[in-house]
């Protein structure tokens, strides 16, 4: 029986293995104690930023011939689960990926050039802006508005939860071109833009978010902000099928740092369980917990599946949308259990700072509620994967 893997299974751990190896290099640099030390600092990991940017890293996703590394959603899924798997997740990764897609895709050459290219060596940094305080989960139903006046926009609003909004140079805004009330389908006269954070008119907000990351939560204020032409991407008011392909990869990010924070914790609790012997043998030998570290392994390891399917998808330019919405939802879900099992076999211990399992918690079990909370992942796959009557 032949049970060697595949051609094309090979070739996709082959993007994934290169892709580990050399962000190992930069998690070595840049450990565990470094991305800690930021938090407690509240500042942005620079030096670890600037050289994902080094070793090309952060060019992942984005062609050559516009200043990138290559590759597609495969590599940079690889890159974010990799660093999450070496205990340093970084928020800004997902939503620079995701930021980047409707530019590539949509943007012209000159576009891709100014906004895009100067991401790759890290000398700019992009963050993505959707969430508005009364729409919430419902997008569609933002206020934030641009108006034209002559060749330029204006424009005005409120954006809720963008994670790195003060380290971001650059933000990719999603706003309406066409009040919901002027539009005959809600999904039209939305348009996606591109902001220079030193615009005047914009006011950040820090919020008082209690997840243990180097990316701070802001609220941020649009006040006659006034944009050039090519701030636009695409077409005025067909922004939002380009925000979906970046919400996609948004969700295969998200996952992939679910992932890797997931393995992370679960290595921590199989090294204290060898090591703890209240009794006089291993507590990982008790079948209470080392049923509960084997269940988390396996679920950790069908996300993984269902995440690099999607991300494959997604690069052979297919309907990605079903996959990497199941491989968020699996993946946000087994990392919280893989977490849990973790402070369930450090017992008291979880709790001490020091130990550094409690802090992993706060930013998975966000997971189940960002990018996009799971219980509208499942409204989803219920109505377009099953045929099911929409949910709400």
């Amino acid at each position: 029986m032949n049970t060697s893997p595949a051609p094309t299974q090979e070739r996709l751990e082959t993007r994934i293995r290169q892709v580990q190896e050399a962000t190992r290099g930069i998690s070595e640099q840049y450990p565990r104690s470094y991305i800690r030390q930021c938090i407690d600092q509240d500042r942005f990991p620079e030096e670890m930023w600037k050289a994902l940017g080094e070793y090309g890293l952060l060019g992942l996703s984005v062609p050559e011939h516009f200043g990138g590394s290559g590759g597609g959603v495969v590599e940079i899924v690889a890159l974010a689960e990799a660093l999450a798997l070496g205990g340093v997740p970084t928020l800004f990764l997902v939503v620079t990926g995701l930021g980047r897609v409707p530019i590539v895709r949509h943007g012209t050459p000159e576009q891709i050039k100014k906004f895009v290219t100067p991401t790759c060596d890290g000398s700019v940094k992009l963050c993505f802006a959707i969430t508005e305080p009364n729409a919430g989960t419902n997008s569609f139903n933002m206020n934030s508005l641009a108006t034209r006046d002559g060749d330029d926009w204006v424009l005005n609003g409120q954006k809720v939860f963008i994670s790195g909004a003060r380290d971001a140079d650059i933000m990719l805004v999603i706003a309406r071109t066409q009040k919901p009330s002027e539009v005959k389908h809600r999904t039209d006269g939305m348009s996606l833009f591109v902001v220079d954070m030193k615009t005047p008119g914009i006011t950040l907000q820090q919020l008082n978010i209690q997840v243990e990351t180097a990316e701070r939560q802001y609220m941020v204020f649009f006040d006659n902000v006034r944009l050039p032409a090519d701030a636009l991407i695409g077409e005025a008011g067909k922004g939002a099928k380009l925000m979906f392909e970046g919400l996609n990869s948004e969700r295969l990010l998200a996952a992939a740092a679910a992932l890797g924070i997931g393995d992370y914790a679960l290595g921590k609790a199989v090294a204290y369980a060898q090591d703890r012997k209240p009794f006089g043998k291993p507590i990982g030998s008790y079948q209470a917990l080392q049923h509960r570290m084997a269940l988390a392994k396996a679920e950790l390891e069908a996300a993984r599946l269902m995440t690099y399917s999607a991300a494959e998808r997604f690069d052979a330019g297919e309907d990605a949308g079903a996959h990497a919405n199941m491989a968020k939802l699996l993946a946000s879900r087994a990392a919280v259990a893989a977490v849990e099992a973790a402070i369930q076999t450090h017992g008291g211990y979880a709790f001490d700072r020091d130990y550094d399992v409690v802090t992993l918690w706060p930013m998975v079990r966000l997971m189940e509620i960002a990018p996009i909370n799971n219980e509208m992942l499942m409204n989803y796959i219920g109505e377009h994967v099953l045929g099911l009557p929409k949910s709400y």
